[in-house]
């Protein structure tokens, strides 16, 4: 069976995706972002907990605040990209669940009134709703440039509270010259699935 989603799609979403390294200066704007997650909003969660929070690092400030916690490889990028967002888990994403999951509200109680079960609910659905950021980012026709490389708790004291796990930051933008390293490989379908 062949995907529904035409080729021009999938190429754009996943074939001919790869983390962005370099950006023109051409600025990404509130709107784009603004569509970016009215897309991926949508995307599955556990429980529709949608724990992720992004904090859109605009002014030159916080790009000075930022910058220096990144590691030495990420600085320059960092420094340059257009936009650069901090992805981060609410640990205390339960409180909105009688909002977002109105059919069941006793499962704020039931299944988060401990900080050990939310902040692993919220871990893995933030990184699973990353993902989907990063997706939205290249559907709206941008570069994204997804990074690990940085000091968690200085970025977390920097730029977030004690209730919210910094995850990854991602510089976003259009790709400039010479923007991407060779594609690494991939493993094969009988590498990864295995049928039981």
């Amino acid at each position: 069976m062949s995907l529904v989603l035409d080729a021009a799609a999938q190429d754009l979403l996943f074939r001919e995706a790869r983390t962005a390294n370099t950006f023109t200066d051409e600025p990404v704007t509130e709107e784009q972002v603004q569509a970016i997650y009215d897309l991926v909003k949508f995307g599955p969660t556990a429980f529709n907990q949608s724990p992720l929070r992004v904090v859109l690092v605009r002014s030159p400030e916080a790009r000075e605040r930022l910058v220096p916690l990144m590691a030495e490889g990420n600085q320059p990028k960092t420094a340059s990209a257009p936009l650069v967002a901090i992805l981060a888990a609410d640990n205390e994403f339960h409180e909105e669940l009688p909002a977002l999951f109105p059919h069941f509200p006793q499962a704020k109680d039931m299944f988060f009134s401990e900080r050990p079960a939310r902040e692993a609910a919220a871990g893995l659905n933030a990184a699973l709703q990353a993902a989907y950021f990063i997706v939205g980012v290249r559907a709206a026709g941008l570069a994204a440039g997804p990074m690990t490389g940085f000091d968690f708790a200085a970025v977390q004291k920097e730029f977030l509270d004690g209730d919210h796990t910094p995850l990854m930051i991602v510089n976003i933008g259009k790709p400039g010259d010479d923007a991407w390293f060779p594609r690494s490989p991939r493993l094969a379908y009988d590498e990864v699935v295995t049928t039981v």
